[in-house]
């Protein structure tokens, strides 16, 4: 009988044990913690100053990758312990990302300040905050340009290049190359309906394609054909592009090749694969009429013409590695920030663990001893986690009530369209979560206060580096001071430099 009892009460216990996670043994025990902690210091005394010259950088932009973003891309990913590649880089710092008529930045402020040096006003690119947002008389000064690293890098002999998930004419790529009082103006269209001259203040996309920094580019992947085609039927879709000049500046780039040089261009994933960099001396691809898809999307929806951000980095790297003295390349995860102001978690995550992915191909490819890699967020957002939810459990559920006994999903925002999925129509009070498809992809968390779009967050965003020089991005600091950092450790720009 007694056995009997025993046996039950194991059974219960199973039963019990099953249905609420608990700790693996080890993590319960005093010594597991111990370990840890002094493995961590062990790993911080192993730290050494890298003070060789960055022959190679690479700045990786998460967009809208927010503190609060990286730790729920962990649970995400596999849980609370573990770590995404960036994380296990030796240095961390943190950036302060207003701009300097805003609190709370846009990614073309943003993206003025960590890649020219110079903090601008909102929504403008690539000049200082003498220049107002739209004016398009102001911005023709050129005195109040500013120029990004790239074309330090440049200048210095080096290449430079840019990959990007969203159009490569969208606020975070364009900083590298474009100069403007209005981040919207990425075809002569846009230019017209702020009331300016096309023939005078220049497009976003004739910038790339004929401006100074544009000119030099190695190698630009991403998105947005739209922008550089007016009645030429889209190669994948068959629509018209965005154009009202007649213009078709892919035709224009490939036709400005020198004597001898060999430019490529491509469209689809296969192409871009089967791009030799041997005998490629300029590659420009663009994959979508708009922005890349999202990962998700690419995946459930089976388009597999569109390349992996990690490929589109491979295959860039492979261009600009070939270069004796050294390259420069941004790449932006661009498509974290566009889920996160439709309150699409799911989505916004996902991307962040493929932004891992392509930071983790790159540090592999790459010695620390001679390239510098940078991790870092233009701006945060509005996103966090919050209740008690168990450890294991998924960060996109819903694991406690509120006082109101419904469910409360664990991920939300404090503004934006998930607003209304979750006030139910009939009483004003808020809907059932369990009753939602919370697995589809494109399902809205919920969001305190309604907005159209859900908004930036104003708070510091993290900063992750590895390779030379890589101690100088320790503490807190100006997101501006970013560039000027790099260019010390690659000894390109006119300020300090490590080489000096």
């Amino acid at each position: 009988m007694k056995a009997v009892q025993l046996l039950v009460l194991s059974c219960l216990w199973l039963g019990y044990s099953q249905a609420i996670p608990l700790e693996p043994q080890p993590r319960s025990s005093v010594d597991y913690w111990t370990n840890d902690a002094q493995q961590t210091i062990e790993s911080i005394l192993r730290q050494r100053e890298n003070r060789n010259i960055a022959k190679n950088v690479i700045l990786f932009l998460g967009d809208g990758m927010s503190v609060s973003t990286v730790a729920m891309a962990r649970m995400y990913a596999e849980d609370e312990a573990t770590k995404l590649s960036f994380e296990r880089f030796p240095f961390i710092g943190m950036s302060k990302t207003y701009c300097v008529n805003k609190q709370v930045p846009d990614s073309a402020c943003s993206a003025t300040a960590y890649l020219t040096g110079v903090k601008g006003n909102y929504e403008t690119l690539g000049v200082n905050g003498k220049i107002p947002s739209y004016d398009c008389t102001a911005e023709l000064d050129e005195s109040t340009h500013t120029f990004s690293i790239a074309q330090w890098a440049m200048d210095a002999g080096k290449d430079a290049g840019l990959v990007t998930t969203t159009r490569v004419t969208h606020a975070s790529p364009a900083a590298v190359y474009a100069h403007t009082s209005n981040r919207d103006r990425e075809n002569d269209n846009e230019v017209k309906k702020d009331g300016c001259d096309p023939n005078v203040t220049k497009d976003i996309a004739m910038q790339l394609v004929h401006g100074k920094t544009g000119q030099g580019l190695k190698v630009i992947l991403g998105g947005g054909r739209r922008e550089f085609m007016h009645k030429h039927p889209d190669p994948e879709t068959g629509s018209n592009g965005k154009r009202k000049d007649s213009r078709n500046l892919i035709e224009e780039w490939l036709n400005l090749a020198s004597p001898g040089e060999n430019r490529t261009y491509v469209w689809k994933r296969d192409d871009l694969m089967g791009v030799d960099p041997a005998k490629t001396d300029r590659l420009f691809g663009m994959f979508d009429p708009s922005h890349c898809v999202y990962n998700l999307e690419r995946i459930q929806e089976g388009l597999d013409q569109e390349p992996t951000l990690a490929e589109m980095v491979d295959k860039a790297t492979d261009m600009l590695r070939k270069s004796d003295k050294g390259f420069f390349l941004f790449v932006e995860g661009g498509r974290i920030d566009h889920a996160h102001h439709r309150n699409w978690a799911r989505l916004s995550l996902d991307e962040t663990v493929e932004f891992s992915k392509a930071v983790e191909l790159a540090r592999n490819k790459f010695s620390e001893e001679d390239t510098l890699i940078l991790v870092t967020s233009d701006h945060s957002h509005a996103v966090t986690y919050s209740g008690y939810s168990a450890r294991g459990k998924d960060i996109l559920g819903a694991h406690n009530d509120a006082n109101d006994d419904l469910p409360y999903k664990t991920v939300s925002y404090a503004n934006g369209l998930g607003f209304y999925d979750h006030v139910s129509p009939s009483d004003g009070g808020r809907v059932n979560v369990a009753d939602l498809d919370a697995l589809w992809r494109e399902f809205r968390y919920p969001a305190t206060l309604p907005l159209e779009s859900e908004t930036h967050g104003g708070e510091d965003v993290a900063v992750y580096a590895s390779g030379p020089w890589a101690h100088l991005f320790k503490g807190t600091y100006e997101q501006n001071a970013i560039p000027h950092m790099l260019a010390y450790a690659s000894c390109v720009g006119d300020g300090l430099k490590a080489c000096s």
